[in-house]
């Protein structure tokens, strides 16, 4: 129970955290559609009853003539040039949809950001946000082995190697977002030079949703070597306490005793530690043969060898 009350709770609680509003931004920023954000150039539109702003003005003559001509003869005239003569409305646009301002209403025109990629980067499309998904569903599971971990308190070695789990999911999720973001960057850069004429953007910057990505992936790492930190140092403090608690009180205890501390302690050495010395295996077989020689014609191999092994096991 010692090492229970050892264990840093304090850093896991805050991978946890971190783990959780990486979570959180990362699922915000991928249902919203604010990734870019900038204007588009397009002609006004005529002036009318209905639309009184941001349209081009046509004089219109008067009832007198026109009743003395006709609708063709009737010859309108435009005094904007230049970019007098064109709107610059706002669009955002994220992995799934792109809005555009309406010059008629109040109201955005929403279309689909996949059809309006190009054929070639449509792959690429689907790969991000393949991976973006990917990187959600790893948080999720690195947020639920933290979870089980910090409620399972009964085995710490249970609980070490939960810890492991979530920190290499925690890697690996942050790895997937970072390739995921940036290969929508590379597909929006190539729609805004080859996508359709009327939706090119004049200007563009990245938006909220780009950055909440980005500020995801950063918690997402931090989690992980919040995790990894966790882990490490609790191995080191069980290997010091380990050895801080036998090597001083295995001598004052009896045979029977320190034979039971090594036993306990073996449980713990390294799984790899398990090929002996030559010389160890030499000198073995040597007192054996000592002991063979030594002892009456009348024994048998396997007697001596029992008694030897027994010794030998305290």
């Amino acid at each position: 129970m010692e090492l229970l009350k050892g264990l840093p709770l304090r850093r896991t609680f805050l991978a946890v955290i971190l783990n959780l509003l990486a979570l959180t931004l990362s699922t915000t920023a991928l249902l919203g559609s604010y990734w870019c954000t900038g204007t588009q150039k397009v002609p006004k539109p005529l002036c009318g009853k209905s639309k009184a702003s941001q349209c081009v003005g046509v004089p219109m003559p008067s009832d007198a003539d026109a009743s003395n001509a006709s609708s063709e003869d009737v010859v309108h005239y435009s005094w904007e040039t230049g970019d007098d003569r064109f709107a610059f409305r706002y669009f955002h646009a994220g992995m799934w949809l792109s809005c555009e301002e309406s010059m008629e209403g109040p109201e955005e025109k929403c279309r689909s950001f996949i059809e309006l990629s190009p054929p070639a980067e449509r792959g690429i499309l689907w790969l991000s946000l393949g991976s973006e998904m990917v990187y959600i569903s790893l948080l999720l599971i690195s947020f639920i082995l933290m979870m089980v971990e910090i409620l399972h308190t009964g085995n710490p070695v249970c609980g070490m190697k939960l810890n492991a789990f979530a920190a290499v999911s925690s890697v690996l999720s942050g790895l997937l977002g970072m390739v995921a973001h940036m290969m929508y960057t590379q597909v929006f850069q190539a729609t805004v030079n080859l996508g359709p004429e009327d939706w090119r953007p004049h200007t563009w910057d990245y938006g909220w949703a780009f950055y909440m990505a980005w500020a995801s992936f950063t918690c997402c790492m931090a989690s992980a070597v919040t995790t990894l930190n966790t882990y490490t140092k609790t191995i080191l403090e069980f290997k010091r306490n380990h050895i801080k608690g036998y090597d001083g009180s295995l001598k004052d205890q009896p045979q029977h005793h320190q034979c039971f501390i090594q036993q306990i302690s073996s449980y713990y050495e390294p799984k790899g530690k398990v090929f002996h010395s030559v010389s160890e295996g030499v000198d073995f077989y040597t007192d054996l043969q000592r002991k063979i020689l030594q002892r009456e014609p009348e024994l048998e191999l396997d007697e001596v060898l029992g008694q030897t092994i027994g010794e030998d096991r305290c």
